[in-house]
């Protein structure tokens, strides 16, 4: 069985960690505060000081950070992954991060003959917990299905996307989708609360209908029930809507309600609200308790 390093031990990282534990396999962390990583290393998994100790002594290393500028320290800072890895290993990052850093870490790996997946996911907390993410590939296909077992432990569907940076691609299509079904939602909410509805049957109601989606029956509920402990953080939603916004306008592409929606949350972070859950925006309408 292969020995799994896994780097990042937050609201996602750490239920995918358990998962990996569940199934057998051990597993080595590290987490930019070891506190954040006391539940897994409690459940059985080893500790190492840096991401170049936790590549040295595993065959994958799996990756979930925050930002791109995360993901490029722990793979090429001082004690990065790139400072452990020798041949054979592979790398496989499951933060939402840019196509060209994927690329950039992949053609860095096959310096080493060693192999390197961008592999997103869609889910939030309860697809984390429940071991039902959507996990989105880009990379070569054989090296997928080598460590296809590993991430079927968190995962209810894994697709190849294309080559490196393509999982990351389908990864910002998956959030301009979400940009749109979140600014509903809270509108939808606003509007029925305005016409006097009794907002849970609201719910119900559309959650039966065509308007039925992700974010209306995860997020919806948690509104009503004041709940906006983050699923999602809202301040890495907006990164990745600048990611997204950053992709299109390369490409020549003017989306303008993804616009919308990176305005609307570059306003809750900027109001404070960013280490709140992306139901949050909920706060540019209604006051949000204390």
């Amino acid at each position: 069985m292969k020995k799994i390093g896994f780097i990042g031990t937050g609201v996602m990282g750490s239920s995918m960690v358990k998962h990996l534990l569940n199934a057998g396999y051990p597993v080595t962390v590290y987490n930019r505060t070891k506190e954040k990583a006391q539940t897994v290393i409690d459940a059985g998994a080893i500790w190492a000081n840096t991401p170049k100790e936790v590549a040295s002594q595993s065959d994958v290393v799996l990756t979930i950070v925050g930002y791109p500028t995360d993901v490029e320290e722990v793979y090429f800072g001082e004690n990065g992954i790139f400072q452990g890895i020798e041949t054979g290993k592979i790398l496989i990052d499951l933060t939402t991060s840019t196509p060209s850093l994927a690329k950039k870490i992949a053609e860095e790996a096959e310096k080493f003959s060693c192999e390197a997946l961008d592999a997103p996911v869609s889910g939030g907390d309860l697809g984390a917990k429940n071991g039902t993410l959507s996990t989105m590939v880009g990379g070569k296909e054989s090296v997928l299905e080598e460590v296809r077992p590993i991430l079927e432990t968190f995962s209810k569907t894994i697709t190849l996307q294309g080559t490196n940076g393509a999982g990351q691609h389908t990864k910002m299509a998956n959030q301009i989708m979400i940009a749109g079904t979140m600014t509903g939602l809270v509108e939808m909410l606003v509007y029925a609360k305005a016409a006097e509805l009794d907002l849970d049957k609201v719910l119900q109601t559309v959650g039966a209908g065509s308007a039925a989606n992700w974010s209306l029956s995860n997020y919806g509920p948690r509104i009503l029930k004041k709940d906006y402990s983050p699923g999602f953080f809202a301040k890495h939603f907006l990164k990745d809507l600048r990611i997204a916004i950053d992709e299109s306008e390369r490409m020549g592409l003017f989306l303008p309600a993804t616009l919308q929606a990176r305005k609307l949350y570059e306003t809750v972070c900027d109001d404070g609200y960013g280490d709140l859950g992306t139901q949050a925006l909920i706060h540019l309408y209604w006051t949000l308790p204390e």
